[in-house]
């Protein structure tokens, strides 16, 4: 694997399922202002639990964490999470934008959803995260973020509590990089510097 430079995207794109809530407290914790990149974040939740990971990822980081809005900016030095029961969108004027579409592979929101329109609407200023997961959500927009220039990272099927999602996109691209928890979150706090 030739791992590009370290990446200085406009958008950092992080998705998970299962074991997401733990691997995300990892790689958010201690974030700091300050951040030039943005962060989204897409964590499969059941649409009738309420969603409290805005007020979880706040305790853990130092930047402003909101659930996405239709319309809403994506400014930088934020963190926005998805949702539950909608797929998150980036346009092109860098605003989200929010979904009813049919789930894919079981989730709503998707993280193919994500990816592929930051790929679309970002090209090479994107930074794709794959995380721990027990469905191959993400996979296929991981492989149109390298496709459109973007930086592509995959937990390490050996360290993800659920190794299917990462596996399932190694299948698919060779990332950028393949690495343990640890190594990502070094590399997300290094990128959005």
């Amino acid at each position: 694997m030739t791992a590009k430079p370290v990446p200085a995207p406009e958008l950092v794109a992080i998705g998970a399922s299962a074991g997401g809530v733990d691997a995300l407290l990892t790689l958010l914790d201690g974030l700091l202002p300050p951040m030039r990149a943005s962060i989204a974040i897409v964590l499969h939740l059941a649409e009738r639990h309420p969603n409290r990971l805005v007020e979880v990822f706040s305790m853990r980081a130092g930047v402003p964490v909101a659930e996405a809005q239709p319309h809403g900016p994506v400014r930088p030095g934020h963190i926005y999470v998805a949702p539950a029961g909608y797929h998150l969108l980036v346009e092109a004027d860098r605003s989200f934008s929010l979904s009813c579409e049919p789930p894919v592979l079981f989730s709503r929101p998707s993280i193919d959803v994500l990816f592929e329109s930051c790929a679309d609407s970002l090209g090479s200023r994107v930074l794709g995260m794959l995380l721990t997961g027990a469905n191959e959500d993400g996979a296929c927009g991981l492989a149109r973020i390298a496709g459109h220039g973007g930086t592509t990272a995959v937990q390490d099927p050996h360290d993800a509590s659920y190794p299917t999602m990462p596996t399932a996109a190694l299948r698919l691209v060779q990332p950028d990089y393949v690495l343990p928890l640890a190594g990502l979150r070094q590399l997300l706090h290094t990128a959005i510097r």
